[in-house]
């Protein structure tokens, strides 16, 4: 008797400790009940695992890299890597014993941790860079710092966004328009017909099928003879390759979620068929052979999450083989990158040679950009603006900015400028230090925000099978990779168009009772 007193009052303390609710949300007066507590036997083995994993990727880690024979000097760059590295690590621990699944801030944290984190670090110590330092060493020091700044600015936007109550939509004078964000059943038909349409038009551009399963060095020799893009610019090619791609991507998504989450879907022949079609659609014009690991990456992780919506071990499992695979594999799937014999061997004496040799130059890359802008200064919102107005071609807009990193790789003298420029640089180069924290506290909050809504969008009192949200938040997830990574002009295309679709098939409908089963 004296145990359930206790838990009752437990219990009304958790609720009384607990941020407020707006109305018509679980667990507000006159909304849907709470999800159920997670069971007893995950918080059991979440506290066995915690210390193991915590002391890994904090501590193990980042002991065995210090550890690497190489010519790095442990200067001011060396502990401040290291200071990183282990904030990165704690945080991404954090993000995967959470008892929330949140999303977009466990994705962030894990490229992070690899590529902010756990890569630079390995090439101080080995005193090697996948592309090459121009400017003094102080350069390094203040980017990693910038980077770390930025982190803690990214954590406080997030624990801003924690105390804020979520609010829902006012309904409309006719009761029509307070309700989340759905699928419309008609317009997401018409997606799908329109998936159908832009890839078969893409696939017959390049020539059929057979090309996607080639090489990307193919795809993009075929791209460059179809004559859609025009001399100096991508903007055709850049369009032909989102509707190409991203249209049979979201329609796979949302049928997934449908046969995930409805048994009425699962025992209708109809939507049955139409999610194998899409299925074989996308294994055509999204599949790892003919495009970007990072695009690739996209495509699994929106499509995990969309089939286990609310499960918090496959949360969990993919934020945790995500460091091994980024770690030990990444390196190595760029096997279709070129045609037959135009790989690039990778040879290497030890498992973190790979991360100083290629891939992971984004630390570097920020560091030349430090250097770039002490010789010409900051650009005051023009490499932003290019990336907003991505869809513009050169031919009308003569002055358009190139991307951040091809501009600071020419600056270099390179003759490869496909270079990383992650957020943190464009946003320095742009706006400067403050500006810089700033719209890292702005990604922080929004972040939070979405990863919250995201939880209830999954859940039982959610919006059902066509929540938008449930679909948009694992695409932007698997996108952040991108995003982070940058330049942002190079991923400002497949963005928009995926949220031109979004918008075009969302409603807001109040869910009737009862309807879905």
């Amino acid at each position: 008797m004296t145990s359930v007193h206790t838990s009752a009052r437990g219990r009304a303390a958790d609720e009384a400790s607990a941020p407020e609710r707006g109305p018509g949300l679980p667990g507000a007066p006159g909304g849907p009940p709470l999800p159920p507590e997670r069971p007893i036997a995950w918080s059991m083995l979440s506290r066995a695992l915690s210390v193991p994993l915590t002391l890994g990727l904090v501590c193990f880690l980042p002991a065995v890299i210090a550890a690497q024979p190489g010519d790095g000097v442990r200067d001011t760059a060396y502990w401040l890597q290291l200071v990183l590295t282990c904030y990165a690590g704690a945080r991404l621990a954090t993000m995967i014993l959470s008892t929330r699944r949140r999303l977009l801030q466990g994705v962030f944290w894990m490229f992070v941790y690899i590529a902010m984190g756990v890569a630079p670090f390995a090439q101080v110590v080995i005193g090697q860079t996948p592309t090459p330092m121009v400017g003094p060493r102080q350069d390094l020091v203040t980017a990693i710092a910038m980077v770390l700044v930025g982190c803690a600015a990214y954590d406080l936007g997030a624990l801003l966004a924690s105390r804020r109550p979520l609010r829902r939509r006012a309904p409309s004078a006719r009761g029509t328009g307070g309700g989340p964000a759905v699928a419309h059943p008609v317009r997401l038909r018409l997606l799908v017909l329109l998936a159908f349409a832009a890839s078969a038009f893409y696939v017959m551009k390049l020539g059929g099928p057979a090309v996607f399963f080639s090489s990307r060095q193919e795809i993009n020799e075929t791209v460059a003879a179809s004559g859609v893009a025009a001399q100096g610019s991508n903007v055709g090619s850049a369009f032909l390759k989102g509707f190409g791609q991203v249209p049979a991507l979201l329609a796979l998504l949302f049928y997934t979620r449908r046969l995930a989450t409805s048994r009425r879907a699962r025992r209708t022949p109809s939507t049955m068929l139409v999610w194998m079609a899409l299925a074989g659609l996308n294994l055509v014009v999204n599949n790892p052979v003919s495009n970007a690991r990072y695009w690739f990456l996209t495509v699994v992780v929106a499509f995990v999450f969309a089939t286990f919506p609310s499960s918090a071990a496959v949360y969990r499992a993919v934020l945790t083989t995500g460091v091994v695979g980024a770690l030990v594999l990444f390196p190595y799937a760029d096997r279709f990158r070129y045609e037959e014999g135009g790989q690039r061997a990778v040879q290497s004496a030890s498992v973190f040679e790979p991360l100083v040799t290629k891939d992971y130059d984004q630390m570097v890359m920020f560091a030349n950009s430090v250097s770039w802008v002490d010789t010409r200064g900051h650009t005051f919102g023009r490499q932003l603006t290019g990336s907003a107005l991505f869809f513009v071609p050169r031919a009308v807009w003569s002055g358009k900015p190139e991307d951040t990193g091809v501009r600071v790789g020419q600056w270099m003298g390179l003759r490869m400028t496909n270079l990383s420029a992650p957020v943190w640089t464009e946003l320095w180069v742009d706006l400067g230090g403050s500006g810089m924290i700033g719209g890292m506290a702005l990604i922080g909050y929004a972040s939070a925000r979405t990863d919250r809504r995201y939880a209830l969008a999954v859940t039982r009192a959610g919006p059902g099978p066509g929540s938008v949200l449930a679909i948009a938040a694992p695409l932007i997830a698997g996108y952040t990779f991108i995003l982070l990574r940058g330049p942002l002009l190079q991923a400002a295309g497949k963005l928009a168009i995926a949220a031109l679709c979004l918008l075009a098939i969302t409603t807001f409908r109040e869910r009737r009772a009862g309807r879905r089963r």
